[in-house]
Formats: structure tokens, sequence, C-alpha cells
């Protein structure tokens, strides 16, 4: 019985350019002479290095560790030694750089100790998650956020349904194809492993219907591996059905609230390249070091897709597919309506490198001049997510960001969609980029000087609290002082401290006497005897001195 599918509001029909590279099995390309790895290569915050330069890694061996729950290590992809920990230019659509770790790569490929799991469903689904975590696994989508966050559905929160999402809506892009193609029960063994972490209900894998060879494959997998409880669906192509809340409604008919997020209808949504990556940590103890990456467009000689080492320079998949044709235009990493534009080849694979894509000439859209909105509403009718793309441009340009918000800004998925048609060439996704990165900004400063006051706050009411302590102290003390004015306790106070005083005086004499005066050699003896004469005689002569008149001169003269 084929399943009930549904529709989201708006999205395009488009060209869909995959035949381009899907074409051709995945290859995998050779290690190069230097691996550059960012620190930053996922939503959160960036990883900490646990190495230092000039020491020797192995291959899989953790040398950034996350720092913060929304946070991803990141492994060495072989074996090296590590050459710098600096800035270095990564992907990003800023094109500034960041701190990334540098392996001079030795060629050996030597592994770290692997602990793979032979029975993960004996295992508790918070330790699955912790190995996913150490694993570095984030969503190989494009979105990058940490994997093992979405394993968490919490301890009152009941999963009804996991969603596989091997969509792959986005033109060019075969990277999921390929995967789903030729290495279908690594798929499906990465679905179990995180339906068993989520104890998940049901487990939909939806694809695309330009994809029927994946489709087949999966099936096929399923039949062989005795599976009947994962439903593998096809959906009709339309761009964005490959958006995380746009293939829930076309799944299930749910949608996902307003500013929420898919666990709050009961279903979590993860990529299928993200599975295959799970079911390699656990089963054989892998983390994520490689990944596939669809290099296409007219401007690459023979597109294809490849599974490229993380840090490895985006010049040697592009030599890899044959080089650059004459007509290639601009590079980018993604799609053409998601991507952003690369200013270098060197810039290096990074997590959420899903494709390369060097459009030619006849490719490029034409770099008209932007001109003024003429309120066509095109932008409108095609947002999957029934925003007014409009007004959310308006206020984003005058910088009115409590207006953005009120039309929900952040339900924005960036999908391009208003962009691709607007007839005026407005960069309508770069506003509201823009929008978004200053409300964040301004949400970090608020929280930093509600901090400070916060500290300020207790800092006063810390001295204030000392200052009564003080006080209080103070006046006890002056209170118990009259009080025994009163009584003459003062008196006998003072006394009994003297009379302390002098005995102490007394000890420390007693002390100072010399002692063991008994049982003395006749030489000691005969010594002492000395001395005491002396001190005779000179007390004699004092006693003589002090019998004299006084002021009476002994010569006149």
């Amino acid at each position: 019985m084929s399943r009930q599918l549904w529709t989201f509001p708006g999205g395009l029909h488009l060209a869909d350019h995959k035949a381009i590279s899907n074409g051709v099995a995945i290859e995998s390309l050779p290690i190069p002479a230097q691996l550059v790895l960012p620190l930053h290569q996922h939503i959160g915050t960036e990883a900490k290095p646990i190495v230092q330069v000039g020491e020797r890694v192995l291959k899989g061996q953790m040398i950034a560790q996350a720092d913060g729950y929304v946070s991803a290590p990141v492994h060495a992809p072989t074996s090296g030694t590590i050459s710098a920990i600096e800035e270095q230019p990564v992907p990003h659509p800023s094109g500034l750089s960041a701190p990334c770790i540098v392996i001079d790569t030795d060629g050996q490929d030597e592994w770290c100790e692997r602990e793979p799991v032979d029975n993960y469903t004996g295992m508790d689904p918070s330790h699955l998650r912790n190995i996913v975590r150490d694993a570095g696994i984030v969503g190989l989508g494009g979105a990058g956020f940490p994997a093992f966050i979405k394993l968490n559905p919490g301890p009152r929160t009941v999963v009804d349904t996991l969603i596989l999402n091997g969509a792959e809506c986005e033109p060019y892009i075969t990277c999921d194809d390929r995967l789903m193609r030729e290495q279908p029960e690594t798929v499906i063994e990465g679905a179990r492993i995180m339906r068993h972490a989520l104890q998940a209900k049901h487990c939909v894998i939806g694809i695309e219907d330009n994809k029927p060879e994946a489709a087949t494959a999966l099936r096929e997998a399923l039949q062989h591996m005795g599976i009947s409880d994962i439903e593998v669906v096809t959906v009709p192509t339309l761009y964005p059905t490959g958006g995380e809340k746009q293939l829930i409604k076309v799944l299930t008919g749910k949608e996902v609230p307003a500013q929420g997020l898919p666990i709050d209808i009961g279903i979590v949504c993860h990529n299928v390249s993200t599975a295959a990556s799970i079911y390699k940590a656990v089963q054989q103890g892998e983390p994520l070091i490689t990944r596939v990456v669809t290099v296409t467009g007219k401007g690459i000689a023979q597109p294809r897709n490849v599974e490229a080492l993380l840090g490895t320079p985006m010049a040697q998949l592009i030599e890899h597919c044959g080089g650059k044709t004459a007509q290639a235009g601009r590079l980018l990493m993604g799609g053409p309506l998601m991507g952003f534009t690369l200013n270098s080849e060197a810039l290096p694979v990074i997590k959420t490198t899903n494709c390369l894509l060097a459009l030619g000439q006849d490719e490029l859209a034409e770099q008209s001049t932007t001109m003024p909105c003429i309120r066509c509403g095109e932008c409108a009718r095609v947002c999957p997510v029934l925003l007014l793309p409009q007004q959310l441009y308006w206020h984003a340009r005058a910088k009115n960001f409590d207006k953005t918000q009120d039309y929900n800004l952040f339900d924005c998925i960036e999908c391009g969609c208003c962009a691709y048609v607007c007839p005026s060439n407005l960069p309508l996704v770069q506003y509201y980029r823009y929008a978004k990165t200053e409300i964040w900004s301004q949400e970090r400063e608020k929280k930093k000087s509600d901090l400070a006051r916060q500290r300020h706050d207790f800092r006063q009411e810390r001295q204030a609290k000392e200052k009564a302590e003080r006080e209080e102290r103070m006046r006890k003390k002056k209170a118990a002082l009259q009080k025994n004015k009163k009584s003459g306790g003062a008196d006998d106070a003072k006394k009994a401290a003297i009379k302390a005083a002098m005995e102490r005086a007394k000890a420390k004499r007693e002390q100072a006497k010399p002692q063991n005066t008994e049982n003395l050699t006749e030489e000691q003896q005969r010594k002492i005897n000395e001395v005491d004469a002396r001190r005779a005689k000179v007390a004699q002569q004092d006693s003589s001195e002090d019998k004299s008149p006084a002021g009476k001169p002994d010569d006149a003269g």
C-alpha cells in the first residue's frame, strides 16, 4: 500500500542537472601532502585543539575536542605531523580566515586504536549518543548541526517517526544519490542505530522521484537484509523538498510550528549521509574524517563524485576530475541557490562541503544591475514557508530588526526561491542572512550586558551585606565593653591580662637559667669559680666607688 503524500506551498520546478555527475561511481582521492582542518566546521562553538605543533598524530585520533554542548570534535584524517595551529583561509561566505590545525601527512595512513561496538541494541541510547558525539559527526546535508543533539529527544519526549532525508533537491548535487546507490546497507544500518538511540516507532526514507536507482537500491537492500519496518518513499521532485520542514510536511502532513523544531511534533529528521557516518562510527569505530563531494558544473572537465579526506585542498578534487574547462566561471561550495562563492581553490574540504560547483559562463545568471522592487509578489508566491519576503527585505534593509522578527524572519530557510524569481535581481537572501546575524549579535551583547549587570548587582549586595555584618559586630563589641565597664568586669579583665603577662615573663626567666649544673667536671667547676671570683671583685670595686664623697675629685690639682 502506497503512503499518502501531501504538498507544501510555493517551491520551484528547476532543471536538476544531476545527470552530469551521477553516472560515474564514487572515486577515492589519494592522500594529499598537507591537510588544513578548520576548528569550526559545524554550527555552534569551534573545537579546542588538544595537540601541539611537532606532535605526530594517527588516523582517527582526536586533535581538537568539543568546547561546549553545541560543538563537535575534529579528528586527524590520516597520520602525520602537526606543522601549525594558526589562522588559515576557510570556506565561508565572509571569505575570512579562521583557526586551523595543519597536518603534514606521512603517507603511512596509520590508524589509532579503534573501538567498534558489536551489539549496539544492548547499549543504552545515551552511550550511543556519546559515541556519535566523540566521532565528530554533524549533519552532512549542509547545515552541519551536531548529530548527537538531534539524537537526544529528552526523557519526556516520545519520537514517533525518524525521517532520513534523501531528497537532495538542489540542482547539480548528487553525492547522496551515489551513496544510496552504492552503499544502501550502510545507510540502512545507520538508520537502525539512530532509531534505537531515539526509540522511534517508525522510520521513513524520503527520496525525490528523480533518483529511481537510489530508491530501488535501498528497497532491494531492505529485502535482502530481511528488514520490513523501514519504509522507502519517493516524493515528487520540487525544490526545496529537501528542506527539513518541507519533507516532513510531504511525508506526514504535519507542520512544524513557527520557530519550532520537528521534535515538537514527535519527528526527527537526519540526512542519509549522516546515517552512513553514524554506522561507521558505531560499528567500525571510525570518526568523521572523510565525505563524498560532488564536483560538477560545465566548468569541470569530468564531473563526478569523489570521497575526500577532510582538509584536502579543493584544487586537488578539481584536478582529479580533469581540471577546469575553458568556460569555467565562478566556483561555489554547495548548489546554485544555497551555495556561496569561493575566492580560492586552495580552500580545504570541510564537513559541510557537499558540492563544488564550477558554473560555465552560460550557466551564470546575468549579473544585471539591481533594480528597485516592483512589488510583483513573485517572491511571496514561491516561498515554501508562507513568509512575506518583500516586507522582510524592506525591514532588513532599514535595519528595523524588530520588525523582521514580527514577520517571522527566523522561519526563513534561506532556500533562495525568492531571489531566483525576483525580476529586480534583489539579493534577498543576503539581506535575510545579514538581519539574522545582526539579531544574533545583539542578543549576544544583551546577554553580556545582563551578565555584567547581574555581577554588579551581586557585588553591591555582597558589599552591603558585609557592611551590615561589620556594623553588627562593632555594635555587639561596644555593648559588651559597656556591660563590662558597668559591672567592673573591665578592671578584672585588665588585672587578669597583667597577671598572665607576669607569669609569661617569669616562665621566660626560668627558661633562661643555666641548666644541668650538677655532676660538673673539675675543669667546668674551676671555670665557674673563676667567673664568680671576677664578678665578686667587680662588685667590690663598684661598692668602694659608691662610698667616695659625691662630686669630690681624687686630685684637686
